[in-house]
């Protein structure tokens, strides 16, 4: 009996890297729309002049929604960072890459991607400054690197 003829399996379809949307609810549209003009903008507390981030519908300080968009300097230290090996669908190009925790001088924690960067030399408070990463549709996403 002949065995029968081994067919080429097809090739997995590749998952497109997710982009960002701006989201209504959670008052997203503001954050992407500085982005796209290269400004990194944070929700600011008009009440307690406290930073949040990420953005949210209204102030995790007192629950008002009058929360203001404020340009941010960009500038931070490294709080935590990992090598990621294994990536997210739709990062499987980006391998090996630096995903970080941020904290901007401004007083929030960002998760971030850190370019130009080796992980064997980085150290828990090293100072960052504001980057941007462009996507595949040209819109800039905010990264950072060291100062």
């Amino acid at each position: 009996m002949n065995a029968p003829e081994a067919k080429n399996a097809p090739e997995a379809k590749k998952i497109p890297r997710p982009l960002p949307r701006p989201d209504v609810y959670m008052n997203t549209g503001p954050f992407w729309a500085a982005a796209r003009e290269r400004r990194l903008v944070i929700q600011k507390c008009p009440r307690t002049g406290r930073f949040q981030f990420f953005p949210r519908p209204g102030s995790v300080f007192t629950g008002r929604r009058d929360t203001e968009w404020v340009e941010v300097s960009g500038n931070g230290t490294l709080y935590s960072w990992t090598l990621t090996r294994s990536a997210w669908p739709g990062h499987e190009d980006r391998v090996p890459y630096i995903c970080a925790y941020v904290d901007l001088a401004e007083g929030v924690r960002i998760l971030c991607n850190l370019f130009n960067a080796d992980a064997q030399t980085l150290r828990i408070g090293l100072p960052v400054k504001l980057m941007w990463e462009e996507l595949p549709n040209g819109q800039p996403y905010p990264a950072f690197e060291p100062a």
